[in-house]
């Protein structure tokens, strides 16, 4: 009869902390990440490992970059997927993307690492132009309405802080742009009404690190500085998931 009781008691435990365990995933905001130019969803495995390790549910876009909108849609659908609320993380032109899906009211905090803010009606060009040129554009390699990225480019302009096993996966898997990206203006962005948080690479030789402090702080976003290149979160991968973790932890 003892036994029986002890069983009894120990299957109630484990139901518990079994039902604890599920309220607290759900309590845990799906992590959204946005992928740049020149890149794809598996350049946040490091992030997605780590934070599904600790209970988060994560979704990395495949974004095609064959326009704004068919980015923002694609972005919208991975929010529509996630149940409960929603932290966006974006890249370099991911930042561009989720500046305008973040307005959906299950979106309630974006995570800028290295990545474009664009205000309204802003494009790329126009922020490209609000701070001195770096060597990225040389290594440009246009084909067919898409810009793809030199070998050399990857080397030198957006990933000279990692081994050349990983800049080869770079370029071999990079993601090219339509050039029509470039022209397309911003909607109402959601930095205005949501908080922001942004990774700054102060070595990066793709986007200007001046522009990167100029656009954190237009958005008033809690900015962090790490000496990185463009791709910070495959170089500094733990720093990157502490910092979108403080975002998805935030009490709003």
């Amino acid at each position: 009869m003892k036994t029986i009781k002890l069983l009894f008691l120990s299957l109630m435990m484990m139901g518990a902390v079994n039902v604890y365990a599920q309220k607290d995933a759900k309590a845990k905001p799906t992590i959204i990440f946005v992928h740049g130019i020149w890149a794809d969803g598996s350049s946040w495995a490091n992030q997605i490992m780590d934070l599904q390790a600790k209970g988060y549910h994560t979704i990395s876009v495949q974004n095609p970059i064959t326009s704004l909108a068919d980015d923002v849609a694609a972005t919208k659908r991975a929010i529509e997927r996630a149940e409960g609320d929603v932290i966006l993380v974006g890249h370099s032109w991911g930042g561009f993307v989720i500046t305008e899906v973040g307005n959906n009211p299950k979106v309630k905090g974006l995570v800028y690492v290295a990545a474009l803010v664009p205000d309204a009606g802003e494009t790329v060009h126009d922020l490209f132009a609000k701070a001195p040129a770096t060597i990225l554009s040389k290594y440009f390699q246009p084909l067919e309405g898409f810009i793809y990225l030199s070998k050399q480019g990857v080397k030198e302009s957006v990933a000279q802080d990692l081994s050349p096993k990983q800049q080869e996966m770079i370029y071999a898997t990079q993601t090219p742009a339509a050039e029509v990206i470039l022209s397309k203006k911003s909607g109402e962005p959601a930095w205005k009404t949501k908080p922001t948080w942004f990774i700054v690479a102060k070595s990066d030789q793709a986007l200007n690190p001046q522009l990167q402090r100029l656009m954190a702080k237009r958005a008033n976003s809690k900015t962090t500085e790490i000496e990185a290149g463009h791709v910070v979160m495959v170089s500094h991968p733990e720093e990157t998931s502490q910092i979108i973790e403080e975002a998805a932890g935030f009490k709003r």
